[in-house]
């Protein structure tokens, strides 16, 4: 499969969002009629935990994600991988076989994850490893198992649109496997101080 580079630029981390400036000039003319003054400073981007529009952007079309979970004390795990992914409703949503690490280490209790976003190739080589991705942007997200086949359904929808060629093969194992337990589904949603990328 062939598969296209993310695209990275300078960014505009440093300059200030549509949404984050209209919520600011909203809140900032509520907080007097609601004795809420301190809510003017407040941003929305904060609250939701959402991401920088630049990594946003990468999210929706990207390949690939790279995952790491997180330890207890906040170091890397040793376990890395490329992995297939949707971006649904500001989370990044992928389906692992049971056994995978990603699933064990839920399993052990580490909910949190790094994810690099882009196509930096595959990270296990027959010598090395290929630390790429490493260049590419980055967030820090809490991991969840997700039950609810309706968004597996829609995961599949994006995976046919993304990985068409190799869909095919996998679709009924991925249905069967969540059905039986052999597989889960993870949800990575965006922690809400990691908010701009990391590069």
């Amino acid at each position: 499969m062939r598969h296209s580079r993310a695209r990275r630029g300078a960014g505009v981390g440093h300059l200030i969002d549509r949404r984050t400036f209209l919520g600011a000039c909203l809140a900032g003319l509520l907080a007097p009629a609601a004795g809420l003054a301190g809510a003017a400073t407040a941003s929305p981007q904060r609250r939701s935990g959402a991401l920088a529009p630049e990594l946003t952007r990468a999210l929706e079309k990207s390949p690939f994600v790279y995952v790491s979970p997180l330890r207890s004390d906040g170091r890397e795990s040793a376990c890395h991988g490329e992995v297939w992914y949707g971006w649904l409703d500001g989370s990044v949503v992928l389906i692992t076989s049971a056994e995978s690490w990603k699933a064990r280490s839920l399993d052990r209790g580490l909910e949190r994850a790094r994810l690099w976003v882009g196509d930096y190739g595959r990270w296990k080589r027959v010598v090395g490893r290929n630390e790429a991705f490493r260049s590419g942007p980055s967030f820090e997200a809490r991991a969840a198992v997700a039950r609810e086949e309706a968004l597996l359904e829609r995961l599949l929808e994006v995976y046919q649109r993304k990985y068409p060629e190799e869909i095919g093969r996998w679709r009924e194992r991925f249905r069967s496997g969540f059905a039986d337990g052999t597989r889960v589904l993870i949800r990575y949603a965006p922690a809400a101080d990691e908010r701009s990328p990391r590069t």
